[in-house]
């Protein structure tokens, strides 16, 4: 039997089994209710036959006629005389449905300084939950993560309480708290050393009385870190140093548990600054410690609220930008060679912290100058960015792995013969390098330094000047923590579809603000991605508009930041204990003892084992048997 009679013959079937329930439907009565509720008057079978009648005579030439027939009898669709299908009428209520959806869809938010950009089909996880079967499962609970974009306030302009009837914040959604609950638990698991450290000091309370004021951020590591601060005693009050780098559900359990924050993903630079200073403009409490990411928290309190300093213990900064930056504002004076031997004769009597970063005094040198005639701030300032913990683990083989994971949830390269060029070969540059080159790339290299260009050299990488490459490479990455990395002529010559990232702090290395012209074009396709359009139809891809790419568009592994959020919270014990005198207004660097505490405290994860020095072993090295074990100028 050919496929065309056994295709006919199960048409003929099911229309012969569909007027037999007509027939049912007709001797019931001349009216149904549809799916909405509504009586409709319907024709009786027999009218239905004669509009059938044409079809059960008919014998489908081919298989294709025939499941034509099959689906138009399925759709309700009637038939002429002559075998003609004539389409039914269709609910209104579908096509409403359909316009709803699709007017949902394109929707595209008109004040996007104030609110985030609507989520889609195609955008990136950037955050820890993503998935939509959680939103299904608590379709009756408003505490969804799914973080619906449907609500376009401003979090500035809603009235949120949490449980306790406390209102001191300002975050997306309260209402999403389990769900960041649920990540900082997840986080602990991953950061031994803080959650050792508040295990081991929380009955001590070290940082009783100290009141933080924090600008890093807003992440389940954080939330982690200040916790931790707050078991050791301390007040903390917080903002976020990334407009985009903010975990909305994270932000909303620490409020649920009455931190004061301040942070929403995709701020504003109004609502950033608005941010930072409701955190420190507050009645009846004033900090005595601030713990910066990028020196804006710092800057802030410099500009509108000097007189703060006077009882300010000390600052601890993470990023490089932010070492360059509040010495910008702090150390008012150029450091004398008296002041360079008083340190070092204090360095020698005290001990551990009093190590100045003398490189970064002659990095800002003649911002140092300038700033003589404004007077002097006596707060001293403990660089943890510069920490070998931090350099190497944070910097070096954080930055390894999230790069790839920016990279493919924002543009979904494949990586593999991709030419890249990398700005910057310091530990970030690095990790970078490593690995793209491991996925296959070819990997370009620039640098200003000599040592770390023949280090990149050494490692088999190609070391050029941007302007030699920057035609045919398909992907551009800065890791300088410099301005005006990647100009708007190296914009202009780029080649059609590249992608152009940031690896480093701040959004000033690649120059975002050449690209608002009138003759360009910016298209959002997804979540922190824009499309740059030149007149004749050139574009280029932006991530995470020039800002942090690993932090805006992925995540970053919690181990390592767990490495960096000790650090962080060692320093504020031993900044806000030191005896007057121990610290003058300078930049301190992490001793290496300290450093070599927080890597052991890391070790038990991995179920590693020391070897111990015997007392004959650390004679004849000149070292004490508990460390530390390599001299200040050692590099790692």
């Amino acid at each position: 039997m050919s496929l065309q009679v056994v295709t006919a013959k199960m048409a003929e079937v099911e229309l012969k089994e569909a007027v037999v329930a007509l027939d049912k439907v007709n001797a019931e009565g001349n009216s149904v209710q549809t799916k909405d509720g509504e009586p409709t008057a319907t024709s009786s079978a027999e009218e239905i036959k004669q509009h059938q009648l044409p079809l059960l005579n008919t014998t489908p030439k081919d298989s294709k006629s025939a499941m034509k027939c099959i689906q138009a009898a399925q759709n309700g669709d009637t038939f002429s005389a002559d075998g003609t299908v004539m389409e039914a009428p269709r609910t209104v209520k579908k096509q409403i449905q359909f316009a709803d959806q699709k007017q949902e869809f394109n929707k595209r938010p008109t004040k996007i300084g104030r609110r985030s950009l609507s989520r889609s089909i195609s955008q990136s996880s950037t955050d820890s939950y993503s998935s939509e079967l959680m939103g299904m499962s608590n379709q009756n609970n408003a505490a969804s993560y799914t973080d619906s974009s449907d609500d376009e306030t401003s979090p500035r302009d809603k009235q949120q309480k949490n449980s306790k009837a406390s209102s001191d914040f300002c975050i997306k959604n309260i209402k999403q708290a389990d769900f960041g609950r649920r990540e900082i638990e997840i986080a602990e698991q991953e950061m031994p050393a803080l959650m050792a450290l508040r295990k081991r000091a929380q009955g001590e309370k070290p940082l009783a009385g100290a009141k933080i004021v924090g600008c890093t951020h807003v992440t389940a590591q954080t939330a982690v870190l200040m916790e931790t601060l707050a078991a050791l005693g301390a007040q903390c009050r917080w903002a976020a140093c990334n407009i985009y780098s903010t975990q909305n559900e994270v932000a909303a359990a620490l409020a649920e548990n009455s931190y004061p924050v301040f942070a929403w993903k995709g701020e504003s630079e109004d609502d950033f600054w608005w941010c930072i200073d409701r955190c420190v403009n507050v009645e009846g409490w004033q900090p005595n410690m601030i713990l910066d990411d990028g020196g804006d928290l710092t800057h802030w309190i410099y500009k509108k609220y000097p007189n703060m300093f006077k009882k300010i213990k000390g600052i601890v900064e993470e990023s490089v930008t932010g070492v360059h930056s509040f010495m910008f504002w702090i150390l008012m004076h150029l450091q004398t060679v008296q002041s360079v031997f008083q340190s070092l004769l204090l360095a020698f009597y005290t001990g551990w912290f009093t190590q100045p970063h003398s490189n970064s005094c002659q990095v800002t040198r003649g911002r140092l100058y300038q700033l003589s005639k404004a007077g002097k701030l006596c707060v001293p300032a403990m660089n943890v960015n510069d920490s070998v913990t931090k350099q190497k683990f944070d910097n070096l083989y954080c930055c390894r792995e999230s790069i790839l994971d920016g990279l493919k949830r924002t543009t979904d390269v494949m990586f593999g013969g991709k030419q890249v060029v990398v700005c910057g070969y310091g530990e970030v540059g690095k990790g970078c390098c490593a690995a793209l080159k491991a996925m296959g790339s070819i990997v370009y290299v620039t640098e200003i330094d000599p040592i770390c260009a023949l280090q990149a050299c050494m490692d088999g990488f190609r070391l050029v000047k941007l302007n030699e490459v920057i035609r045919q490479v398909d992907v551009v990455i800065t890791c300088t923590g410099n301005k005006n990395v990647v100009t708007r002529e190296h914009l202009d010559r780029m080649k059609n579809g590249c992608i152009v990232c940031n690896m480093g702090h701040s959004n000033t290395e690649i120059d975002v603000a050449s690209l608002r012209t009138p003759e360009l074009t910016w298209e959002r396709v997804r979540s922190q991605v824009d499309h740059v359009i030149w007149p004749d139809g050139k574009r280029i891809v932006l991530l995470a508009e020039g800002r942090l790419l690993n932090l805006s568009c992925s995540t970053v592994p919690t181990f390592v930041l767990s490495i960096t959020a000790t650090t962080q919270a060692l320093a504020m014990i031993e900044l806000y204990n030191a005896p007057e005198g121990r610290y003058k207004q300078d930049v301190y660097l992490l001793p290496k003892k300290m450093d070599e505490y927080v890597a052991s405290l890391h070790l038990p994860t991995f179920d590693a084992h020391l070897t111990e020095l015997s007392d004959e072993q650390a004679k004849y090295l000149g070292l004490n048997k508990n460390g530390p074990f390599k001299p200040n100028y050692y590099r790692y």
